[in-house]
């Protein structure tokens, strides 16, 4: 198994741990709704982040539209005693969106050589393409996976 397929397995694996969360941020985020849970005034949270008031209001609000650093959130949430957690969980498994970036490329590239056989009276039996065309498959899995995101000219 080349390492970059046991990388996308081992990465899938882990993720797997993930894939289901389905946790929304709740309205006015989660600074907002931790603090209000704990009973902190922004004034008190902002002496435990030692920052400003202001600063307070600002982060909290930039959580809501997405504009606050990891940096930012990751400091807030320590000054409220939890942990910041940060993952991108892909909308399918690694290894399936590789199989099927590389079944397209396959396929790609034997239409184009298919035509010129065509042409030659040279075409390939179904059976013979179906080969071929997994056989291709399994050498652009095995290759440079970059290689597979690469567009035509």
């Amino acid at each position: 198994m080349p390492a970059t397929d046991r990388a996308a397995r081992a990465l899938d694996a882990r993720l797997a741990l993930v894939r289901n969360w389905s946790v929304a941020r709740p309205p006015r985020g989660w600074l907002r709704a931790i603090r209000d849970a704990l009973g902190l005034t922004t004034k008190q949270f902002a002496r435990r982040l030692g920052v400003s008031q202001p600063r307070v209001v600002a982060l909290e609000k930039g959580e809501v539209e997405e504009t606050v650093t990891l940096a930012s959130l990751r400091r807030a949430a320590e000054a409220l005693d939890c942990q910041l957690v940060y993952v991108m969980v892909p909308n399918r498994p690694l290894v399936e969106m590789l199989r099927e970036r590389a079944e397209a490329k396959a396929d790609e590239q034997l239409e184009s050589v298919g035509h010129t056989m065509r042409l030659e009276n040279q075409a390939l039996t179904a059976g013979d393409q179906r080969r071929q065309r997994e056989v291709l498959i399994d050498q652009l899995l095995r290759g440079n996976l970059s290689r597979l995101w690469d567009e035509r000219a």
